[in-house]
């Protein structure tokens, strides 16, 4: 019997402590898990607070703008403290009141125009399709064309590019091409030019983009997913087009695209470059 007791005392001890094993093995599991989802609130709060940092320094940056062009328009208060009359106050507070929505919607221009610098995408350009008319050498350098363009406006305008050794003259002569026409005009080697004219490069090639058949002059090209009216004319401080520059490709069918979306004349095609595939845009 004393034998059977401790046999007894003994398996309970055992049991007892495979238990005891048991949960300290689901503790540990338990407790992984419990730090792994602490590690990731602790990512999701970073995240959180970076983003409302980035947050308040925009709306500060946007209550500073505010602030600076409402200080530009103020004007200074009247030096005399004799009491006014009623006309005065009357004209006093017509006037004051003019001013107050004046600065109020220079406010709101301030802020739209610095809503409008915030976005930034190929909407802000005027790119359009254009004829070409006339091709020439340029007079003072063996790599550069000028051509004239016909864009459906009151008179052609001069385009300077470099594609003479591309690109035989004969074959720019009357064919369809996309500008960029809100550039600021710009003197290159003496000739003004007033677009730009856009290319699809690769390391082999360089060649103008073509647009779908049935394209006319002055039409305008736009993205799909990218609606707008383009700047009238692109501040070069800014460089936009150069910021843009990155995000514009020719994809694997040839399609001119920015950001995948593609160059399309509405209701007439998309754009492409007649020979070359997976390439950048210049």
């Amino acid at each position: 019997m004393e034998y059977f007791t401790q046999q007894i005392l003994f398996l309970k001890e055992k049991a007892m402590l495979q238990a005891s094993v048991r949960e300290e093995k689901k503790l540990l599991v338990e407790n992984a898990k419990l730090k792994k989802d602490i590690d990731d609130l602790k990512n999701l709060l970073q995240d959180t607070q970076k983003r409302k940092a980035v947050k308040l320094r925009q709306e500060r940056a946007l209550s500073a703008s505010i602030a600076s062009t409402s200080a530009q328009l103020g004007e200074p208060a009247p030096s005399t403290h004799t009491a006014p009359s009623a006309t005065q106050t009357h004209a006093h507070t017509h006037h004051d009141g003019r001013r107050r929505r004046e600065r109020r919607g220079v406010s709101c221009e301030s802020v739209c125009v610095l809503s409008r610098e915030q976005k930034l995408d190929v909407s802000r350009l005027d790119l359009r399709v254009a004829r070409i008319l006339d091709v020439r050498k340029h007079p003072d350098s063996e790599s550069l064309y000028v051509q004239e363009v016909d864009l459906g406006e009151h008179a052609p305008r001069t385009v300077v590019s470099g594609l003479t050794n591309h690109v035989p003259p004969e074959q720019l002569l009357g064919s369809l091409v996309v500008l960029l026409c809100n550039v600021r005009s710009v003197k290159v080697r003496g000739v003004q030019s007033q677009a730009r004219l856009l290319c699809a490069v690769n390391q082999e090639r360089m060649e103008p983009l073509t647009p779908p058949t049935g394209a006319q002059p002055g039409d305008r090209v736009t993205f799909q997913l990218y609606p707008g009216e383009p700047e009238k004319e692109l501040n070069p401080k800014q460089r936009l087009w150069e910021r843009l520059l990155p995000d514009l490709r020719i994809d694997a069918r040839g399609v001119a695209t920015y950001r995948g979306v593609a160059f399309e004349v509405r209701g007439k095609g998309l754009c492409r470059a007649p020979n070359i595939t997976s390439g950048n845009i210049k």
